[in-house]
């Protein structure tokens, strides 16, 4: 609701502002002088002015008759307010910070004779500084010349202060003859003023601020007349020597375009990642600066206007406007909707190369040791040489490596190709959603979400394929460890002539499905024996608690919350045996019915799992097919469909 009261407040505020604007009356060949020369005087933007004409310019015919513009300019109240509340804001900031850097400062006061008055000023003083004397104010005010002083309101004033202002205390007999005089010097570039004095005699009055700026004025200075110059003056004159009061408002030149990077451009200042406890890990170098699609990479910020000057005399001082740059866009960049923001326009590393910004999909290096440290990257990688031990790999897109892989973890988004194998040491680690190209794996765990294509052999290794795992090179076997594919296991050679490395295949389920199943059952199981000690040990306290009528607190307490746990041990079980059963059903209806295919020989003890049902071979078999027929492991002549198999995505293999 708007009251009467409000009303009067907003009137009130707007007075106030329209107090505050000031305008000025300019005279220029065309209206933008006219803005440019009222924004040196107001000392604010071209933008931030408003302007009524008040005669019209004429070019004229040929430059005859060519008159000027003659405009009032004042500032948008609009604006006004705005630095109104910024200053308000800047002052009480500015207080805070003074009460905090309070340093005692003892007062100060000046005693002057202007015209024929005596006037003094005082600086009140600061923290625990110490006052002025009123004493001493009195001696230096009483002269041989002097008429009369207020010795009352010398003592106010220097309790009060004069807020920086001269205030008559007195009088005095004057001897015109005595003043001090002064002359102004302009200087022929118009770029300064001073003023010369000779100080008074006895009984001859002093120079005034009021003084110095109406002879600057008489003189037609117009500008940078500086109030602070000549309070000093005032306040402690120089005689006989030149001393400067006004000065032109020189122009400010605009700032040059520039680009504001969000990555480091320096790669020497690359840091090594500290842990919590301040260790480093030589390892993760971090000398990868990754970023994703859309990501802002820099800002180009904009060249700047400059601020035009102005000479004591009025006259304009152009000043430079700022220089614009180009956008350095590289390769795999595009600039956003404001046309000055840089964006990723793919995953992967970015890169200032020369000038411009670009982002490279594919990392290459000769070797990962610790030289590069682990390498982590938004995108694809390539390595010439070895992955040694230790060191790992992680890619958004493929990896490709042309030499060796040791004891490392290997984790790609696309395909993985290595192409002189991998020697795990147990501990190695491979894991893509696509296919695996490798020469050879050796202990080493392989989880692939499509194919595992391998040209010599796989070693004592756990190997899971989520569509089939292929060996056809020219040894193409299978010795030890534990392969699962959905689809087919397809090798020359499975097992070892000499036995005594068990050699484990299984084909015909859906081996994530399978491992969760695993899970789920050892989970239950446990649960279970849980279940039966925590059943046992609630009925023994209630037949305690039927003989006594009750249990000690302790034992009371034990025995609800082991009636909780039993509720959530049949809960937790309850989701297990369903999540269990639906894992089940989506085996049992399966359609790949998977196959085992072995061109050379399948060794003895070798054992093959066909869906769930099993083959343990107890003599060599050649040239054979093992498939799921009526509930068994049927065997039949050797039969591998591998049409299917296409080389990795932008790869040879050769």
């Amino acid at each position: 609701m708007v009251t009467l009261e409000k009303l009067r407040e907003d009137m009130a505020e707007l007075l106030e502002v329209d107090r505050e604007i000031h305008s000025v009356e300019v005279r220029g060949p065309t209206v933008e002088d006219c803005l440019a020369d009222a924004a040196v005087q107001l000392n604010t933007k071209v933008s931030q002015l408003e302007y009524e004409i008040i005669e019209k310019g004429f070019q004229g015919v040929m430059g005859i008759a060519k008159t000027h513009w003659v405009l009032r300019v004042y500032e948008d109240p609009k604006y006004l307010r705005q630095r109104k509340e910024e200053q308000k804001l800047a002052s009480r900031e500015q207080v805070l910070e003074e009460e905090a850097k309070t340093v005692d400062t003892d007062g100060i006061y000046y005693v002057h004779r202007f015209g024929d008055g005596i006037y003094l000023k005082i600086i009140l003083p600061v923290g625990n500084g110490r006052p002025v004397n009123p004493n001493d104010v009195m001696i230096e005010a009483k002269r041989s010349d002097t008429r009369e002083v207020d010795d009352k309101l010398v003592k106010k004033l220097c309790k009060e202060g004069t807020d920086n202002q001269y205030m008559e205390i007195g009088s005095y007999t004057r001897v015109a003859a005595g003043d001090a005089i002064f002359a102004v010097d302009i200087s022929k570039d118009e770029m300064s003023a001073t003023i010369t004095a000779t100080p008074p005699a006895m009984s001859g009055s002093e120079i005034s601020a009021d003084a110095i700026k109406q002879k600057l004025r008489i003189q037609g200075v117009v500008a940078g007349i500086s109030d602070e110059k000549i309070n000093e003056f005032v306040d402690t004159p120089v005689y006989n020597i030149p001393f400067e009061v006004a000065a032109a408002i020189l122009p400010v030149d605009g700032r040059d375009a520039y680009i504001a990077y969000n990555f480091e451009t320096d790669r020497t200042k690359l840091k090594l990642e500290e842990s919590s406890t301040g260790q480093v890990d030589f390892k993760q170098l971090n000398l990868i600066q990754n970023v994703v699609e859309g990501q802002p990479l820099a800002q180009k910020m904009l060249p700047q206007q400059g601020k035009g000057g102005k000479t004591i005399m009025g006259r304009y001082l152009e000043a430079k406007n700022g220089k614009d740059i180009p956008i350095p866009l590289g390769q795999n960049v595009k600039l956003d909707s404001d046309g000055c923001t840089i964006l990723a326009a793919c995953n992967g590393e970015v890169l200032l190369q020369g000038d411009k910004i670009s982002v490279e999909p594919v990392r290459e290096e000769r070797g990962v040791n610790i030289k590069t440290g682990h390498i982590n990257f938004m995108g694809t990688v390539i390595v010439r040489g070895n992955v040694e031990d230790g060191f790992n790999i992680k890619a958004d897109g493929n990896v490709e490596i042309y030499g060796t892989v040791g004891n490392s973890r290997i984790e790609a988004g696309g395909d993985i190709v290595i192409s002189q194998g991998v020697s795990g040491r147990h501990e190695g680690y491979i894991s893509t959603p696509k296919s695996l190209w490798a020469h050879h794996v050796e202990n080493v765990k392989v989880e692939a979400g499509e194919y595992v294509i391998i040209n010599d052999s796989i070693v004592n290794s756990e190997v899971t394929a989520m569509k089939k795992i292929v060996l056809k090179g020219k040894r193409a076997q299978i010795v030890g460890g534990h392969l699962f594919a959905t689809e087919e296991i397809t090798a020359k050679n499975i097992g070892s002539p000499a036995g005594g490395t068990e050699t484990l295949l299984e084909v015909g389920l859906d081996p994530q499905a399978k491992k969760r199943l695993l899970e789920l059952q050892e989970s239950q199981t446990k649960l279970v024996s849980e279940l039966e000690e925590v059943e046992l040990n609630i009925s023994h306290l209630e037949e305690q608690k039927k003989i006594r009528r009750s249990l000690p607190k302790d034992k009371e307490e034990s025995l609800n919350a082991m009636i909780t746990r039993k509720d959530e041990i049949n809960e937790l079980s309850a989701q297990m045996s369903e999540e269990i059963t639906q894992i089940e059903n989506r085996l049992k209806d399966l359609k790949v019915v998977g196959k085992v295919n072995a061109s050379g020989t399948v060794y003895s003890g070798a054992k093959i799992f066909v869906r769930d049902a099993m083959d343990e071979v107890k003599n060599d078999v050649k040239s054979v097919s093992f498939y799921y027929e009526n509930g068994f492991v049927r065997r039949g002549k050797y039969s591998a469909n591998m049409d299917d198999i296409k080389g990795p995505d932008g790869y040879t293999t050769n």
